[in-house]
Parts: structure tokens; C-alpha cells; sequence
């Protein structure tokens, strides 16, 4: 008797107390004394019925005598609905623990009946101060989730509450070695693991997409800071120009007047050709293509790269103008990176790129240079350079969210990239 007095004690007391620590309950001295108060009340309710009922009595009614309360007393404490229940559930799950310790204990000494519930009582302590400190912050934290993903963190524990209570207190059908009894929570453990394998993909795409989503917005960032710094140079240009436009005449005016023409006539071809070198070079109608190949074109001058550009690209396309500068910055990119590393090892470097349309259809092609070390796998090109490939995917993914085809190619010394939206 006293035994099983002292177990259902603390059972009681651990129960509250690791419920209690899963709430985000914002603790005050009003609080504590509340919950000293019902936990003082709950073991006294429990000690009624199974004093005054009966212990079985007491048993079968646990979970109104008890659990239901204490869920109520939660709830006003944390102000929450669904977390206090999942709460209730899971610190009921960790008093499973208790046992489970307490019977691996018993194993060993199977011949004296007091050394389960003795290890029980000495297992209470340090097991609730572990789940306290260890396991009742990410429960909390766990807590902020939508009721959505509360009930989803919530559905195990609660298949194990009602399994144990009805195959172990009401029935004993577990006892009796019933099938399905037995073999349920195995099926529950793998209903839970397939689950969470769906969960975890579902999470992974969620990342992957998010991934791409950033670096799309990082390329749109540098791509917009390059043409603000273009468009910087080139209101300067015309700023010097506008100033120094009558020295420019007062030079031609003596030139003239002087018989020198031809010396005249230099002056301006030079000139023209400083403003001609600040305008946005005209490759296609599409004004978003024209930035992005002309700021490349600049790069690959720079880096002396061979950059050619054949593109019939229309201002109205079947994509939209945020993923065509992604696209082209991406492959432009990746093409320009090889490229210069032909020209280092000493190679011949270039890029050509072509475009059409051709049935509302966007058809285009880039080829460039590139060392023979590139490597494919399942036909894309992938690298183990940290920070390198995620323009390849986000050339797919852009591809594949217009249900279009993207091909990518490397044979003598040429890599070649399609692709069709």
C-alpha cells in the first residue's frame, strides 16, 4: 500500500510540475502559488477517490481527476488552447520513461517485487530536473507554431495516452498478449517515421526554394547596383560633356577658322566616340536583355574575354523580366567564370550567346569557353566549390516553374547551355 501511495505521489507531482514546464507560461509569484495550489489539490482529489472510492476507482478516473484539471489550470495560465493539451500529453509520455528505467532496473533483481517501485520513486527526481532543463526550452520554443503544427507535434503522445489506457487500465488486452495490441504501437512508430521522412522532404524543397528565392534577389540586388553605377557614369560623362561643350566649340570654331578641317573633323569622331562608349548597347528590343548583356560586355572586356551577341528578344516575353535577369545573370555568370579561366591557363576565351522566339516561345543559347574539368551529373553541371551552383539550379528552377527545357553540354573544350520557356 505504502508503496503504491508514494508512487502515485509522485507521479502526480511529476506530471504537473513537467506539464507546467512545457507551457509558455510567463511565471510570476501569482502563478507559482496557483500552481502550488493545484498541485497541493489535485493529489488531494486523487487521495479522496482512492481512499474513499476505491484505488481502481481512482485509476479508471486518472484522467478526469487529473488530467483535465490540470489542462484547465494551463490553459488560464498560459492563455493558450491547443499547446496545454500537447503539454499534458507529452509530460505524460516522459512518466513512461520513469517506468521504462525502472523496469530495466528490475530485470537485474527479479527475485525481490519492491525494487521496481523503489526505482520508480528514486528516478522521479533526476528524470524531471533532466526534462526541465534539457527537453522543457524546446518545448516552449516549440509552443510559437501554429495550432496546425502544434497537433502535429501532439499525435503521438496522444495515440500513446490513449493506447496505454485503453490496452493497459480500462481493458488488458496487452496483458492478454492481444495482436493488435501489441502490434499497434509498432505501426504507430512507423505511420510516425514515414510521416516525418514526408515532413522533412517537404522542408527540404521549402529550404531549396528559398535558397534559390535569395540568391534570385541577391543577383537582382548586384545586377541593379551595377546598372545605378552605369547610369552614375554616364550622368557624369554628360555632366562633363554639357561643361566642356563650349571649349569643344571655341577648338572647332579655331580649327575652322584656322583651314585645319581634317584636325576638326578628328576632334569630333573622338568625341563621339566617348559618348557612343557610355550608351547602353542596343542587342535586342528587350531593354532588361540590353543591361544585362551590356554589363557583361563590359566585364568580359575587362577580363578579355571575346563576348558576341546575337539576340532577336522582344520587350513583351512568355517570362517575366525578374526571372529573365536571373536567368541571364546566372548563365552569363557562370560563363564568364570559365571563360577567364581559359584565358589564365592560357587558352582562347569567349562567350556567344543567341536568342529567338519562335511560337510564344523563348529560345536561348550560350557557349563559352572552358577547361575540361567539368563535371555533370544526372546531365547538370555541379562543382564542390563552397558558394558555387546555385546559378545552375536557379537556371532549373526557373526553367522548370515555366515548363520549359534546359540542356547543358561540354565537348571540345566548349560548354553549351539551352534552354526553352
Amino acid at each position: 500500500m505504502l508503496p503504491e501511495v508514494l508512487d502515485g505521489a509522485a507521479v502526480g507531482i511529476f506530471g504537473i510540475l513537467l506539464s507546467a514546464a512545457f507551457c509558455p507560461i510567463r511565471w510570476t509569484g501569482k502563478k507559482r502559488w496557483a500552481l502550488a495550489g493545484c498541485t497541493a489539490g489535485l493529489l488531494a482529489l486523487q487521495g479522496m477517490f482512492y481512499f474513499g472510492a476505491s484505488p481502481t476507482a481512482a485509476k479508471y478516473l486518472y484522467p478526469f481527476i487529473t488530467h483535465l484539471p490540470l489542462y484547465v489550470v494551463l490553459v488560464l495560465l498560459s492563455g493558450q488552447k491547443v499547446w496545454p493539451l500537447v503539454a499534458v500529453l507529452t509530460a505524460y509520455l516522459c512518466c513512461q520513461v520513469r517506468r521504462w528505467a525502472a523496469l530495466a532496473v528490475a530485470l537485474f533483481f527479479p527475485q525481490h517485487p519492491l525494487v521496481q517501485p523503489v526505482a520508480e520513486l528514486l528516478f522521479t527526481l533526476p528524470l524531471l530536473l533532466l526534462f526541465i532543463r534539457f527537453l522543457a526550452p524546446s518545448m516552449r520554443q516549440l509552443s510559437r507554431y501554429p495550432a496546425s503544427v502544434q497537433c502535429q507535434f501532439g499525435i503521438v503522445p496522444l495515440v500513446s495516452y490513449l493506447f496505454d489506457y485503453i490496452t493497459h487500465v480500462y481493458t488488458s488486452l496487452l496483458s492478454e498478449a492481444n495482436p493488435a495490441a501489441v502490434e499497434f504501437m509498432f505501426f504507430v512508430c512507423c505511420a510516425a517515421f514515414l510521416c516525418s521522412i514526408l515532413r522533412a522532404s517537404r522542408v527540404e524543397r521549402q529550404r531549396i526554394q528559398m535558397e534559390q528565392l535569395q540568391t534570385s534577389l541577391n543577383l537582382q540586388v548586384t545586377q541593379a547596383m551595377r546598372e545605378i553605377e552605369a547610369l552614375r557614369l554616364s550622368q557624369q560623362r554628360a555632366s562633363t560633356y554639357r561643361h566642356d561643350l563650349r571649349h569643344h566649340m571655341q577648338f572647332l570654331a579655331g580649327c575652322i577658322e584656322n583651314g585645319r578641317t581634317e584636325q576638326a573633323l578628328g576632334y569630333i569622331r573622338s568625341v563621339c566616340s566617348e559618348i557612343e562608349a557610355g550608351k547602353v548597347t542596343a542587342y535586342c528590343e528587350n531593354e532588361a536583355a540590353n543591361l544585362i548583356f551590356s554589363a557583361f560586355a563590359d566585364r568580359a572586356a575587362k577580363a578579355g574575354v571575346q563576348f558576341t551577341v546575337q539576340a532577336g528578344i522582344s520587350q513583351a516575353l512568355p517570362v517575366s523580366e525578374s526571372d529573365l535577369c536571373v536567368l541571364l545573370s546566372n548563365a552569363l555568370e557562370n560563363a564568364l567564370h570559365a571563360a577567364v579561366r581559359c584565358r589564365e591557363a592560357g587558352q582562347g576565351a569567349f562567350i556567344e550567346t543567341t536568342g529567338h522566339e519562335k511560337g510564344k516561345k523563348l529560345f536561348l543559347q550560350i557557349t563559352n569557353s572552358c577547361l575540361p574539368d567539368v563535371q555533370f551529373r544526372e546531365g547538370v553541371p555541379v562543382t564542390d566549390r563552397t558558394g558555387h551552383g546555385l546559378g545552375v539550379r536557379s537556371i532549373c528552377a526557373i526553367s522548370e516553374r515555366y515548363g520549359g527545357l534546359t540542356s547543358f553540354a561540354a565537348k571540345d573544350g566548349q560548354f553549351t547551355l539551352r534552354v526553352m520557356l
